[in-house]
């Protein structure tokens, strides 16, 4: 049996690289699934909370809230030398 000569680092670029695809691949198929029915398994939920991710990011932001969100930007904030103010 010949023995491969591979240098550490290109392995370890390409199984970043594997990493990487599996994760978006899993993504999608979880994101497909979401928004059939609307529910992540509990499997799914964990993946998702170990790499910071939700179904719900990957949906486009509903018109309403988008009119929101600019009225918000365009509103003066009120300042106030201190927290006693608020209260």
């Amino acid at each position: 049996m010949k023995k491969l000569n591979v240098k550490s680092e290109n392995l370890e670029l390409k199984s970043n690289f594997i990493v990487d695809a599996v994760i978006r691949l899993m993504k999608k198929d979880i994101f497909e699934r979401y928004k059939k029915t609307r529910k992540i398994t509990n499997e799914d939920w964990e993946f998702c909370e170990k790499i910071d991710w939700h179904p719900v990011d990957e949906l486009s932001p509903k018109p309403d809230h988008i009119r929101n969100l600019k009225k918000a930007l365009k509103e003066q904030s009120v300042r106030f030398n201190s927290i006693s103010e608020i209260f």
